[in-house]
């Protein structure tokens, strides 16, 4: 009995070694296989944004400027220089980068990288600011065709994407500096509490004074986004204006220069329950009017402080950045219905839009990434660059509202870098 005992244990150990080491095994090995995996996950990860980099870099530039006056040129002074990046969105030699880099410059110089190496350099001409959306369109005249980079869509980045930023920080041209998209949707980023007319896209790639202007890339090597402004108070934390509101204004700043914009007169704010509250109205969807311009258009039309607006041409108002840009893509002369909620009374109110008046542009706001100027605000095809902005249509909707934006691409002469 003893023995049998004792091969019953014995019989017993062995079956559990059987079944417990290769099980241990099996666990090894997967976690081999995992580890690999992951290394062979990042090594790709890296060559690929080692090639956006390498790819995009022809196409973008880096901007110097000067900005002197009569007075300093006739005491001999040497004129104030500011720096700041762009990038090429035509072979023609059409460049995009930030309205607070060319603000107030007297000159300003581009520099490119040559196919055979060395870089040119370029004196361009400013063919339209948009002070409200932080855009300026350059031109160059080069002997040659230029590359130029894909505007894409920032439809589709969201947080943690990996993102690729090229610039001129410092005066230190084309560096690269590469991160994840923090957060997707920043409407207040402004310390002076303005809320603005589209989403900001944060970043924790590195951007500094220099990089404004300059595009970030996703990993397609398309741009998403232009690089704007950084936070002073928060390091490793920046901004980009989405590269579907700058798409907007290209053809504008083209044509005219400029930018109209429908303006209604009044002050909107989101309808949180504390805005309900402080108007002593019932909480629902829409944004409160919180001010009235006297004699503008919104007056006339007879909106008051406190009405609750729901609907625009038949779209609902959910927040106040939205109905902002709604207003001012519909462009002056345009009749706007709204629907309204006065006091819990439903009714119609029809609006005749007004151009929107140029103090009506945000004050700066944060650190601009480049030295010596403030920001604006950003909202910063190439499809259609060269083409004449149609008599009925004057700004497009906001993204996300409307139909999407098709893809803008360069011309066979201006592919991407290859």
């Amino acid at each position: 009995m003893g023995r049998a005992r004792v091969r019953g244990v014995v019989f017993f150990a062995a079956l559990v070694c059987a079944l417990v080491l290769p099980a241990q095994a099996t666990g090894r090995g997967n976690e081999r296989l995992w580890l690999e995996s992951k290394n062979r996950t990042l090594h790709q990860q890296r060559a690929t944004l080692s090639e956006v980099a390498r790819r995009a870099m022809p196409a973008v530039v880096s901007i110097t400027t000067k900005q002197g006056t009569l007075e300093t040129a006739v005491s001999g002074e040497e004129p104030q220089k500011g720096i700041g990046s762009g990038f090429i969105i035509h072979p023609d030699g059409y460049i995009l980068t930030s309205a607070h880099v060319v603000e107030g410059a007297t000159e300003v110089l581009i520099s490119v990288l040559h196919p055979r190496g060395g870089v040119e350099e370029y004196v361009a001409r400013v063919l339209g600011e948009d002070v409200r959306t932080d855009c300026a369109l350059l031109k160059i005249d080069a002997p040659r065709k230029l590359p130029v980079l894909k505007l894409a869509s920032a439809s589709h980045v969201r947080s943690a994407d990996w993102i690729v930023v090229i610039g001129n920080p410092f005066g230190l041209a084309h560096s690269v500096t590469v991160g994840v998209v923090s957060y997707m949707g920043r409407t207040d980023v402004t310390p002076n509490g303005r809320d603005g007319d589209f989403d900001y896209i944060q970043m924790d790639a590195s951007i500094n004074p220099g990089n404004s202007g300059g595009p970030v890339l996703d990993l397609h090597g398309d741009v998403v986004a232009v690089a704007n402004a950084v936070n002073v108070a928060g390091q490793g934390i920046g901004f980009a204006i989405p590269i579907d509101i700058a798409k907007t204004v290209i053809p504008h700043l083209k044509a005219h220069g400029r930018v109209r914009r429908g303006w209604m007169g009044i002050s909107v704010q989101d309808f949180s329950p504390e805005v309900a509250d402080a108007y002593n109205l019932p909480r629902g969807r829409g944004v409160v009017v919180t001010d009235v311009a006297e004699g503008g258009p919104g007056e006339r039309a007879g909106l008051v402080p406190g009405d609750v607006i729901v609907g625009l041409d038949a779209r609902r108002v959910l927040r106040a950045h939205t109905l902002r840009w709604q207003v001012a893509a519909r462009g002056p002369g345009r009749d706007v219905k709204l629907k309204v909620h006065r006091v819990g009374r439903p009714m119609k109110v029809t609006v005749k839009l007004e151009e929107m008046p140029a103090e009506e542009a945000p004050a700066p706001a944060l650190a601009a990434s480049s030295p010596g100027r403030q920001p604006t605000r950003g909202q910063s095809v190439l499809e259609d660059l060269l083409s004449p902005v149609p008599r009925s249509k004057s700004f497009p909707a906001a993204p996300g509202e409307e139909e999407a934006l098709p893809d803008a691409t360069g011309s066979e002469d201006g592919a991407p870098v290859p």
